[in-house]
């Protein structure tokens, strides 16, 4: 086993891959990936399994074992299920080993519904149905419209990963959201323990966004603040997350049985190459985290990555960066309202440009 990546893992984060193909199922690359780098478990979107399914023939087979009048998005549902299943299957030890706390899998609710509060909630249930897997995780956008889909979906004793979090605002109505869907799974008599959540705070994007506009502003202290954010950012929402599930409201749900619900940092590869391709590994290491990593900076870790000091405590430290960074004069409220329109644009524009039309094309191909 990696030392640098076990290393990780004691430190207390879970290491999970940002990145699902059907050629890692079928290679074993992905076991390999569980044996000897300390992955854990799996998250997914559109974009990576659109990717997925136009790199290769490994769908063929089921593609054309489909009804004749499979629509597209049905079609795109039970495809990708099936490698979630078969991935949920893989980490089914660890999910065992860990009560739930790992071995999970994620999938995505179809983004072009991140502003439909009732169709994300029928949507989320039909993937919990169709993949069948306790250590699935149903992964909802914090949209404002997706806050109540997210209560409603926990209240149904289904495991939700909020997806798409940017600001420590939006996180506290994710957690609140989370609190509540508990409270509802205990009124409707659901077992607590058997519900899990993870709240994807994305990082990466956070840099980008506000490095460009302190470029722009151009003065010395502002270009002092470059790549700083991202890292403040999370020093934030960790704090908010201490807070929050030390609250007498989660202690009485944790008495029956209740988890929290644990930061997953998410977009955590690096896009200015002048940063460390490790960056946002080694900076956001916390006792209880998750770190969902693409295979790149996961294996760039596994080379030459180093376990950072702990977050713990440094809540303080990320308020006075982002405090400077709105002080030089970058409106964070609109930075946190445009990353959170793109990512749920992006995908959008993954879905129908590459998932649904790659889907359609080989419909029309086995039909041929």
């Amino acid at each position: 086993m990696n030392a640098r990546m076990k290393a990780l893992a004691d430190a207390g984060v879970s290491i999970w891959l940002d990145d699902l193909s059907r050629t890692r199922l079928q290679s074993g690359n992905l076991q390999e990936l569980i044996d000897d780098k300390s992955v854990t478990g799996v998250t997914t979107n559109p974009t990576i399994f659109a990717a997925a399914l136009t790199g290769g023939d490994q769908y063929e087979a089921d593609i054309k074992a489909l009804p004749k009048d499979t629509s597209v998005p049905t079609a795109i549902k039970q495809l990708w299920a099936k490698d979630v299943q078969d991935a949920c299957d893989l980490f089914r030890g660890i999910y065992d080993a860990t009560g739930g706390y790992d071995g999970r899998v994620s999938i995505e609710v179809s983004p072009g519904l991140a502003y439909e509060t009732q169709a994300t909630i029928d949507e989320a249930q039909e993937l919990y149905d169709l993949v069948d897997r306790e250590n699935v995780l149903v992964k909802i956008p914090a949209t404002l419209e997706g806050l109540p889909a997210i209560t409603e979906t926990l209240g149904r004793g289904i495991s939700v990963n909020v997806t798409l979090i940017f600001s420590e605002d939006r996180y506290r109505a994710v957690m609140d959201a989370y609190l509540a869907g508990l409270e509802q799974a205990d009124a409707a008599g659901k077992d607590l323990s058997k519900i899990h959540s993870v709240a994807s705070f994305f990082i990466s994007r956070v840099d980008t966004e506000i490095d460009k506009r302190l470029t722009e502003i151009g003065t010395d202290e502002a270009l002092a603040l470059k790549g700083k954010a991202a890292i403040a950012n999370g020093q934030v929402a960790l704090a908010a997350f201490e807070e929050v599930f030390s609250s007498d409201r989660f202690k009485a749900l944790e008495a029956k049985g209740a988890n929290k619900q644990r930061p997953l940092w998410a977009s955590t590869g690096t896009k200015d190459p002048s940063y460390s391709d490790t960056l946002y590994v080694s900076d956001l290491t916390a006792r209880g985290v998750v770190n969902t990593m693409p295979e790149k900076t996961l294996l760039a870790f596994a080379d030459h990555g180093e376990v950072g000091a702990p977050m713990e405590g440094t809540g303080a430290d990320g308020v006075k960066v982002l405090d400077a960074i709105d002080a030089v004069g970058v409106d964070l409220d609109d930075v946190f309202k445009v990353l959170e329109d793109e990512g749920v644009s992006k995908f959008v524009v993954s879905w129908d440009n590459e998932l649904v039309t790659a889907v359609t094309k080989a419909l029309e191909s086995a039909e041929g």
